[in-house]
């Protein structure tokens, strides 16, 4: 009797930030073979200061996304997280995950290799690759004609965005993609984007030429988890469908094949503004300018709340994905 192999369905999942880690956690236990590619703009707290200090890119995204590819147990994780308390000089703000990325980073001569031998010590199920091998620096060009260099000043400005780009902190040479993340793009059934701040989670990888090169060849189904709120000096007043013009007019293409977007209203006077300042209001819906983009629309609801913050259900969002992923001849 014969027995056939059915072969994992390959995932590459780019963007950066808190958004991504809820996906991957999600996807990990689904079969998959999952590739998640991070931004390397980040130039902000605890990843700034030891990329400046160490010569390294920003390792701050790439630990949130160790721990959610990890089987390790609970208390690895929160031994891993832990940042140090604000008025420990020496070490304030500073996570000891970052701090052990950055530390094998130092000894194996770079954060690409460091990553790939603690995926191997953590247990990771699947693959993790910086965008770039190299730190990069994110600039803005605002509708004005001023400008902006670094992620995290960016948003400070509240000006409206035209388009960003990236260049290498340590040289004038053309930004390129890390090892075998170009080759994961074009071998992949879906590219998933996002969720995560639209110009400084998503584009800074989108905008290295090779990448975004391989996302216009891949023939991989590319989907876009819309964010479901606006962010302050990124993306005031946008629609739905304003987030996918965006990353059309990047890459002079239209490439997003499908569009996931979140229906379900966040109750009033739930959100605590304090603490998630850079939030504004629900993005509002345009199911006519996205199909003018080209896009499918899945909405539903794919809200969860937590602690006073709108964020994305990880578990819902990924039913939805295998659910497209399995619709579409692989």
């Amino acid at each position: 009797m014969k027995t056939y192999r059915i072969r994992k369905p390959k995932i590459v999942v780019i963007g950066g930030g808190t958004g991504l880690p809820v996906i991957l956690k999600s996807l990990r236990n689904q079969g998959a073979d999952i590739t998640a590619v991070v931004t390397v703009a980040d130039d902000g707290g605890s990843s700034g200061e030891i990329r400046n200090s160490v010569a390294m890119v920003p390792p701050g995204d790439m630990r949130n996304i160790l721990v959610s590819l990890s089987d390790m147990p609970q208390l690895y994780e929160d031994i891993f997280q832990y940042r140090f308390k604000k008025d420990d000089k020496f070490l304030a703000n500073h996570s000891i995950g970052n701090l052990i990325i950055a530390a094998v980073s130092e000894m194996r001569g770079s954060t690409y290799e460091a990553i790939q031998l603690l995926s191997k010590m953590l247990h990771v199920d699947g693959h993790i690759y910086p965008s770039s091998e190299q730190p990069l620096v994110l600039h803005a060009v605002y509708k004005d004609g001023t400008s902006q260099a670094g992620e995290s000043k960016i948003a400070l400005d509240r000006k409206t965005i035209d388009h960003v780009y990236v260049t290498n902190v340590d040289n004038d040479e053309v930004p390129r993609a890390a090892r075998k993340v170009v080759n994961s793009i074009l071998a992949a059934d879906m590219v998933v984007l996002g969720p995560g701040s639209l110009f400084t989670s998503i584009l800074p990888n989108l905008v290295i030429q090779e990448i975004g090169d391989a996302l216009l060849k891949t023939k991989a189904e590319t989907v876009y988890i819309c964010n479901i709120m606006t962010q302050k000096g990124e993306t005031e007043h946008f629609s739905d469908a304003d987030h996918i013009r965006v990353l059309h007019n990047h890459l002079q293409q239209k490439f997003v094949d499908t569009v996931l977007v979140n229906v379900e209203p966040v109750p009033e006077g739930y959100m605590d503004f304090e603490l998630y300042d850079e939030y504004l209001v629900q993005v509002t819906h345009d199911f006519k300018g996205l199909r003018e983009e080209g896009c499918r629309v899945i909405s539903a609801d794919f809200l969860k709340l937590r602690n006073g913050g709108v964020f994305h259900d990880g578990d819902k969002v990924v039913e939805e994905l295998m659910r497209l992923l399995y619709g579409v001849k692989m």
